[in-house]
């Protein structure tokens, strides 16, 4: 039994989605367990049609298929249900405060709905962990390492700091990759469907398409034919370099070419 003194419900949640964009991706999984404060809990699970198609690589993740939500209700047919459920609750989970609450108030808001965010407290035990465990340099230097970071905040002593931590960690991690197409694959894994370093622009059936905010789906060639305005942006606008380079070559007629199909393993 959770040690809380609660004065009002505690709502435990987590979400499966299409996708980790919190404004454009669509709920397919959702539990709650309802903590009361009579000690009694309620456990409640929902799964949703998102009304578009569920990503590959995110059914790689979570392993729901478009199969597996046909035929259930999309999430505004019972937004109402989980509102009335949700009502008078504060809110926890685990990295609940930087994506399954504003994925959670933005499909309320397409059906129509406030969550009321601002009224509810909220325990995040990501944050929790990561406030306990601290994931600085001089925290990293003292876990592989066991030294203290006399010289922290000094460049060339954070430096050697960052080099006895890497010693560390290849010392500690046999599995880590010793090359550094290995490492960089496993710090910063890249999406096979995406286009650019970031995903901004991604391969669907072969063409390089919009993958941000409101224009998420919108092939880059016909904006290149149909909306200058939107390239214009893109090209002036925060965007990575790898990203407006692509955009600066298909506004010339050069589209980098389709990857090439995966080869099925023979049996």
């Amino acid at each position: 039994m959770l040690p809380l003194k609660l004065d009002r419900p505690l709502a435990v949640f987590d979400i499966e989605s299409t996708g980790m964009n919190r404004r454009t991706d669509r709920i397919i999984d959702l539990a709650i367990i309802k903590l009361l404060p009579d000690g009694r809990r309620e456990t409640h699970e929902y799964r949703f049609d998102p009304e578009r198609p569920i990503p590959p690589e995110t059914t790689a993740i979570h392993g729901i298929t478009d199969a597996d939500v046909k035929g259930c209700p999309v999430f505004k047919q019972k937004a109402a249900e989980l509102a009335d459920l949700l009502k008078g609750c504060d809110l926890a989970g685990y990295n609940v405060l930087g994506f399954d609450i504003p994925l959670l108030a933005e499909e309320f808001a397409h059906a129509g709905i406030n969550l009321d965010v601002e009224s509810r407290r909220v325990f995040d035990a990501q944050r929790v962990f990561h406030k306990k465990v601290p994931r600085d340099l001089t925290a990293a230097l003292a876990f592989y390492c066991g030294e203290l970071h006399v010289d922290a905040h000094g460049a060339l002593g954070d430096v050697e700091a960052t080099l006895r931590v890497m010693e560390g960690q290849l010392a500690r991690y046999p599995d880590l990759p010793r090359d550094l197409d290995g490492l960089d694959n496993f710090c910063n894994p890249r999406d096979p469907s995406w286009v650019d370093r970031t995903g901004r622009l991604k391969w669907v059936q072969g063409e390089v398409t919009l993958n941000f905010g409101k224009y998420q789906g919108r092939k880059l060639r016909e904006a290149v034919q149909n909306e200058p305005n939107l390239i214009r942006w893109m090209l002036k606008a925060d965007f990575p370099q790898d990203t407006r380079e692509i955009v600066q070559n298909a506004l010339n007629g050069r589209y980098p070419p389709p990857p090439a199909p995966a080869v099925e393993p023979e049996v």
